[in-house]
């Protein structure tokens, strides 16, 4: 009789989340684990300077593999994303950052959804099939600047929307 075994996609699962925790936690910030994923493994707390809880939160979603797959010139990150989920990144306000885990080389890179195919020409989420391919810069590895960064990116949103949005009762 053969025992249960935990499978090498859960820890690197497990490792992955492990990792971008850390990285947020040494930035002062905190952060929730989605229960069910729909599209997001995490959520992304900030605060300011002062220790008080700022406005606004950032969505993560993170992937762990043993096996990057690169473009030719080795610097380009290729990874398929679901038009199904991307249809609920693109259509979120708060920033959406998607984070590759490289389990061998511990080591994660990151790509800012709605900014990454707002630049893409022509890009039209209602004319791509099952799934899309997305570039990510091997240079953009995931650091504390980046969580950092992830923080500015939604404190720029809510700048842009403060006095938009008209909250009403019906």
């Amino acid at each position: 009789m053969t025992k249960k075994q935990r499978p090498r996609n859960h820890i690197i699962a497990d490792l992955s989340v492990n990792y971008v925790e850390r990285l947020i936690f040494l930035c002062g910030y905190s952060v929730e684990r989605v229960e069910y994923d729909y599209g997001y493994d995490l959520i992304l707390f900030t605060y300011d300077e002062k220790g008080e809880i700022e406005n606004g939160q950032v969505y993560l979603q993170v992937k762990a593999t043993d096996s990057l797959k690169l473009d030719s010139d080795n610097k380009t990150i290729l990874f398929s994303l679901k038009s199904s989920d991307l249809e609920l990144w693109l259509n979120e306000p708060m920033p959406c950052i998607l984070i590759i885990y490289d389990a061998l080389a511990d080591c994660a890179y990151w790509l800012y959804l709605q900014a990454y195919f707002e630049k893409l020409e022509n890009f039209d989420l209602s004319k791509i099939g099952e799934t899309i391919t997305a570039y990510i810069l091997k240079n953009n590895i995931l650091t504390q600047e980046s969580i950092y960064k992830f923080a500015q990116y939604k404190n720029d949103l809510l700048k842009q929307i403060r006095g938009v949005i008209k909250h009403e009762l019906y």
